[in-house]
């Protein structure tokens, strides 16, 4: 008999929705059980749902070609198949608020790609690495919901996944300021080269809502919890300009930072090399080892060769030097359908497995 937990996607047909079903055709803690998206797609075999629109270089995995697509919004079906299920719908906010507390009454835990919860005061919007202990709010929110077992937690936007990893093991030196400039790929928005043809030679300086996501969410996960709810921190001042620029995958990050207490070059690196967080202290599945690698070449790290560093959930960093108008700047790298999406969402329920949130029904 498998100890694994039954999983499922939610918006299994969608860009990440492909990249959760990838991750857990084969986990080590989390079997595919079903797969879910809207009532167009429902009742016909996961292949042929995303036939002509499969996004992966990867082919479509062998355990989840044959499964039939569940209607998502029929909430007591597709609960009663699984333990958990990983959320990728596309759905307006409000509708996606109310399917992913659906689900989680249903007692069926939530682990959310998307945003609609993010600033749910009593929802914990994790980088595992970071602010594991915030998983403690959801005790908070089971009384609020009237669950035993039900929860909803939400993985932060993709935009920052590069450089607040970067910040976090400066913390000590009291970061006040942060100019970042972010450069996000196609798949961010859910798009390829061939589904976006406009992209080719382009830059868009645009991208709706990421730099407000970009500046207030990492605030949110700095917070501190206070009766039953996630306090935001009051800083440091983040300014943030988000860029869509023509690569597949791979959002990079030129970061700015001022400090209350300038550490040195060697502080900085030394920080970096030797963090490492609760996923790597358990040894999750999905943990990078390490969590941050730094370059000392001046060209790196690049988007094509380093973006599956750690499979994908490692970031990478270079060009460590003074900034004349604050103290330091960087280049940061991630994985955003990985690290920044679905790869960091299942890290996410590796955690909260580990740690008892998640359990058999």
């Amino acid at each position: 008999m498998s100890t694994k937990l039954r999983a499922g996607v939610l918006g299994a047909t969608g860009m990440v929705g492909q990249r959760f079903v990838s991750l857990l055709a084969e986990h080590p803690w989390f079997e595919l059980v079903a797969v879910a998206a809207s009532p167009s797609s429902a009742g016909k075999a996961y292949a042929d749902a995303v036939a002509g629109r499969w996004a992966l270089a990867q082919p479509i995995p062998s355990v989840a070609s044959g499964l039939v697509v569940l209607d998502a919004s029929n909430v007591a079906a597709v609960a009663a198949t699984v333990d958990v299920v990983f959320s990728a719908v596309d759905m307006p906010k409000d509708a996606t608020a109310k399917l992913e507390e659906d689900y989680a009454r249903a007692e069926t835990p939530v682990v959310s790609n998307c945003s609609a919860h993010r600033w749910t005061a009593d929802v914990p919007m994790m980088i595992p690495e970071i602010n594991p202990h915030h998983a403690q709010v959801i005790e908070a929110q089971r009384r609020r919901l009237g669950t035993r077992r039900g929860f909803v937690t939400a993985k932060p936007n993709c935009s920052l996944q590069s450089y607040v990893p970067a910040i976090h093991p400066l913390r000590e030196f009291g970061p006040t300021k942060i100019i970042v400039a972010t450069y996000q790929a196609l798949s961010g928005a859910g798009k390829t080269f061939e589904s976006w043809p406009e992209m080719h030679d382009n830059v868009i300086p645009f991208i709706g809502g990421e730099e407000e996501k970009s500046e207030q969410e990492p605030l949110k996960i700095w917070g501190t919890l206070r009766d039953g709810q996630i306090a935001k921190a009051a800083g440091p001042t983040i300014s943030a300009q988000c860029y869509r620029v023509p690569v597949a995958d791979g959002h990079m990050a030129a970061v700015s930072v001022a400090f209350q207490n300038k550490p040195s070059r060697n502080e900085i690196l030394a920080a970096w090399s030797t963090y490492a967080g609760a996923p790597q202290e358990k040894k999750l599945p999905s943990a990078p080892a390490p969590f941050l690698k730094y370059f000392e070449e001046d060209n790196r790290p690049q988007t094509r060769l380093d973006r599956d560093a750690g499979n994908g959930q490692a970031i990478t960093l270079g060009r460590l030097r003074p900034d004349p108008v604050l103290d330091w700047k960087f280049v940061s790298l991630s994985h955003n359908t990985v690290r920044g999406a679905a790869g960091g969402a299942v890290l996410t329920a590796e955690l909260l497995k580990a740690e008892g949130y998640l359990t058999a029904k």
